[in-house]
């Protein structure tokens, strides 16, 4: 285990109860000082109340969380170096925008001076570019504007770890895309550590530094975002993080992937897997041609559907004896007049290293 002096935040064999119910069980979880982190997974997975427990909202049933190499169980939430940023904001309406960012310096003791509170307010509002709104109410800013706000009031007192409980879930598409620039260029300039709560694959995997996927209560893959997409550790990591076609299939000693259908492909990486198998293959991984016949290394089928993404297409093609494949095209790749149609016979290539392969 790394030295507790390069974390932030550490997980040392944690367990959550709530009496015959268990939320989480058994984590060890390593935040390195600075990191973006976020706790990926399913509703009712443990993500949130991992949160809660590094916040001190909730204590651990077994073992201990510790915040820069300091055990933090029975430590109240308003003694602990770390903001929450909550998915609904939490602001005051009562208060302009520089009241409810000053509003957690305005309890702090030792009381501060009203000149230092003052400054410390707009110098937060200056970092999430609302220099100049201090005097606004909360009604008259936009939802973006409102997330900053929550945002500069988290990070006025300095804290060592700022906790993020969904928060762009409210916005709209186009603007959640800024908030999730905006977040990662805060969280560079501050230098503090991040962990985001999300359920969002693509939220998590354009905005951190490491993912951790939880799946009912337990940690199943830790690592960087690219890792986590390229290497899955399970069939429900592959099924979870982006899209994945699930293909039953048998491995035999050589290595070789012998598809339901009867196709046979070399797949070095099988992970030791021999005998019934499932495998994951993305649908970008696939190169789909037209008037495919069967071989080696192709794949015979025909389109059943397409969806016009813009920037890409997505094909649903029927194979005999394996079901659909959804197959992603690069429209970078393709003319307008070269849009595949539902109906048309089609070849689907890929590389088989390609084929993540799971044990069933």
């Amino acid at each position: 285990m790394t030295s507790a002096s390069t974390n932030d935040i550490e997980f040392r064999s944690v367990a959550k109860r709530y009496g015959a119910v268990t939320a989480v069980s058994d984590i060890n979880l390593e935040v390195p000082r600075g990191a973006f982190m976020a706790l990926l997974g399913p509703s009712g997975c443990g993500k949130t109340t991992c949160l809660r427990m590094i916040g001190g909202f909730e204590q651990p049933s077994e073992g201990t969380v510790f915040i820069s190499g300091e055990p933090m169980n029975g430590v109240a939430a308003y003694r602990r170096p770390v903001n929450m940023v909550f998915q609904h904001y939490a602001l005051f309406p009562h208060l302009d925008v520089e009241q409810n960012v000053a509003y957690g310096l305005r309890q702090m003791r030792p009381r501060i001076a009203a000149g230092e509170i003052t400054r410390r307010a707009q110098e937060a509002l200056e970092m999430v570019r609302l220099g100049g709104f201090g005097k606004r109410r909360i009604h008259e800013m936009s939802g973006g504007q409102q997330q900053r706000v929550a945002l500069a009031r988290a990070i006025v007192n300095k804290p060592k770890v700022l906790l993020l409980d969904e928060p762009l879930a409210a916005l709209d598409k186009k603007l959640r895309t800024a908030m999730q620039i905006e977040l990662q260029t805060l969280q560079r300039d501050l230098g503090i550590t991040f962990v985001l709560v999300t359920h969002d694959q693509e939220e998590a995997l354009s905005m951190s530094d490491f993912v951790c996927v939880m799946n009912a209560g337990r940690i199943v893959q830790v690592g960087p975002p690219q890792e986590i997409y390229d290497r899955p550790a399970s069939l429900f990591v592959a099924d979870f993080v982006g899209k994945s076609n699930r293909i039953s299939a048998t491995v035999d000693g050589n290595a070789s992937v012998r598809f339901a259908n009867g196709a046979r492909f070399s797949a070095p990486a099988v992970n030791g897997t021999r005998g019934a198998a499932m495998v994951a293959l993305r649908p970008e991984a696939i190169h789909l041609t037209r008037n495919g016949a069967a071989s080696a290394d192709t794949l015979a089928g025909t389109v059943t559907h397409r969806i016009f993404l813009g920037s890409a297409v997505e094909y649903s093609v029927a194979v005999d004896g394996l079901g659909d494949f959804l197959v992603t095209a690069d429209r970078r790749t393709l003319g307008d007049g070269e849009l595949v149609e539902p109906g048309e016979k089609v070849g689907l290539a890929f590389d088989p290293n390609a084929l993540h392969v799971f044990p069933v």
